[in-house]
C-alpha cells in the first residue's frame, strides 16, 4: 500500500509539472565569470594570436629610416676629366662619359661638409696625412671633405682634417691635365685640378655613415695613384719611366 501511494503521489506531480524535471537537466549553467560562449571564446582567442604575430613582424620589419638627403653624381674636373673609382679601389680620371664607375653618393655629414662614396663599389674616399687620396672600406674622421662652391659655381673639395702647417692652406681632391689624381698638399684653389662641376644624378636619401674607431693596426687600403708616383702598368713600374727615375 504504501509502494502504491508513493507512485500516485508522483504521478500527480509530474501530471502538475510535466517539464520541471526536463528544463532542470537541460538547463546550462552561465559560467560565473563570462556570459560568452565557448565559440565566442576561440574567436577571440584565435584574433589575439593574430594580433601578436602581426605585432611581431612589425617590429622584426622595422628598420631605421634613412634621415639623410644626398645625392648622386658625377664630379667632373675643370681640366675635362670625370673622377672615377675602379672595382679594386683605384682612382683617377676619365674622359668616357659612359663609364659605369662614375658615379659617387655625396653625404653631408656635417655643415657644408661631405663624403664622398661610390655606388659601384661603396668604398669612401679620403684623404691620409700625407696628402694621398685612398679608398677605405668603413667611414672614418680622414673620408670628411668641406665642399665649398668657387667662383664660376665650381665646387672644391677640401680635407678636414689637415691643410699646410705654416701656411694654413687647405689641401684639396685634384686631377691633374693627364687625368691622375694629386697629393693634396699639391692643389691649389685657384687651379683648375681642384674645379669640379658635380653633375646631378638622383637625390636619396642616406643612412648617416657610422664612425668606426681607427685599429692600431689597420686593415691594407688601396691608396690613389698621384700625379708625382711612379706610372703604374698592370700593378707595375713602367720600366722606362723607372729607369730615368
Amino acid at each position: 500500500m504504501a509502494a502504491l501511494a508513493s507512485s500516485l503521489i508522483r504521478q500527480r506531480r509530474e501530471v502538475k509539472d510535466p517539464q520541471a524535471n526536463r528544463q532542470v537537466a537541460n538547463k546550462r549553467k552561465p559560467c560565473p565569470k563570462s556570459n560568452k560562449s565557448l565559440c565566442q571564446k576561440q574567436i577571440l582567442i584565435l584574433i589575439s594570436k593574430v594580433r601578436l604575430c602581426s605585432a611581431r613582424r612589425r617590429r622584426l620589419d622595422k628598420r631605421p629610416e634613412p634621415q639623410l638627403k644626398g645625392i648622386v653624381t658625377r664630379l667632373h674636373c675643370r681640366h675635362g676629366f670625370y673622377l672615377q673609382m675602379l672595382p679594386d679601389g683605384t682612382l683617377d680620371g676619365t674622359k668616357d662619359e659612359n663609364s659605369s664607375f662614375l658615379l659617387f653618393n655625396l653625404i653631408p655629414v656635417g655643415l657644408r661638409i661631405v663624403a664622398i662614396q661610390s655606388t659601384k663599389t661603396g668604398l669612401y674616399i679620403g684623404m691620409n696625412s700625407d696628402g694621398h687620396l685612398y679608398t677605405s672600406e668603413h667611414f672614418t674622421p680622414e673620408c670628411k671633405f668641406k665642399e665649398c662652391v668657387f667662383e664660376n659655381y665650381y665646387v672644391t673639395y677640401s680635407s678636414i682634417l689637415y691643410r699646410q702647417t705654416q701656411s694654413g692652406r687647405a689641401w684639396y681632391i685634384g686631377i691633374n691635365r693627364d687625368g691622375q689624381v694629386m697629393k693634396g698638399n699639391r692643389v691649389k684653389k685657384t687651379k683648375g685640378a681642384a674645379h669640379f662641376v658635380p653633375k646631378l644624378i638622383d637625390v636619396a636619401m642616406y643612412k648617416e655613415p657610422s664612425m668606426h674607431d681607427v685599429a692600431e693596426q689597420s686593415p691594407p687600403r688601396k691608396t690613389a695613384k698621384t700625379s708625382d708616383s711612379p706610372v703604374l702598368q698592370n700593378g707595375k713600374k713602367d720600366p722606362a719611366k723607372a729607369a730615368t727615375s
